[in-house]
């Protein structure tokens, strides 16, 4: 008995991937940094903790919006494509069946079986035809908002989670080097997590990630303490 032939690929990932590895990055740096940058300025826990909490709430918030806009314009261009493609098929068969079989020929077949090949698939579904051989749309590549809204607000809140339960437990003394340090090694692993996901180098990942991350939470420290500095 001949087994069914079933392979995974990474490709198959990139809608929830992108926006939960985005989400999650976001929320570590964008909190540890707030975290850092008004520590920094010589407040009290309970402001640091307030905001960090803040920034929690609202980057989730953003971050749900920011990618339910986003791909929601995707959407739209999907949709109107796809109405458009509705319509040619209806008025002009014959030129859509010409069509799908020129995009085989430019692939490699000969114009015979190019053009068997269109009328088979066509004959099967020809709207899943043409959108995926003319559109490149796909059920692996096609937009769905409300997934990566939800994807990204958690995944930013998950994140943002990791400072903010720092900040209600470590000593004010060592809170800029706890939350700094531990950050930059949560970013380092969700770095090389997300890029065995995708197939690609861990220690590249994580270098990346972790560099940038570096950055915007030394940034942040040095404006507050600036700002805390010249407002003492």
């Amino acid at each position: 008995m001949r087994k069914s032939h079933f392979e995974r690929h990474y490709s198959e990932r990139i809608g929830w991937l992108r926006a939960a590895v985005l989400g999650a990055n976001d929320g570590i740096v964008s909190t540890a940094s707030l975290v850092v940058g008004i520590a920094a300025a010589e407040v009290g826990r309970g402001d640091v903790l307030i905001a960090a909490i803040a920034g929690l709430v609202a980057g989730a918030m953003s971050m749900a919006a920011g990618e339910y806009v986003s791909v929601s314009s995707q959407s739209d261009t999907e949709h109107a494509d796809l109405e458009r493609e509705k319509r040619e098929l209806v008025a002009d068969v014959r030129a859509e069946r010409e069509e799908l079989a020129n995009i085989y020929r430019q692939r490699g077949l000969d114009g015979e079986l190019a053009l068997q090949v269109a009328e088979q698939l066509m004959a099967h579904d020809a709207l899943a035809a043409h959108a995926r051989d003319e559109l490149g749309i796909s059920e692996i590549t096609r937009a769905r908002p409300i997934q990566a809204a939800l994807a990204s607000a958690g995944s930013f809140a998950m994140g943002a989670i990791l400072p903010v339960l720092l900040v209600a437990v470590t000593p004010m003394r060592m809170l800029i080097a706890v939350v700094s340090v531990s950050s930059l090694l949560f970013l380092a692993t969700l770095g090389a997590i997300a890029a065995k996901a995708g197939g690609a180098s861990m220690l590249r990942g994580a270098a990346r990630v972790t560099l940038w991350s570096a950055l915007a939470m030394a940034a942040t420290a040095i404006i507050g303490h600036l700002f805390g500095t010249v407002i003492g």
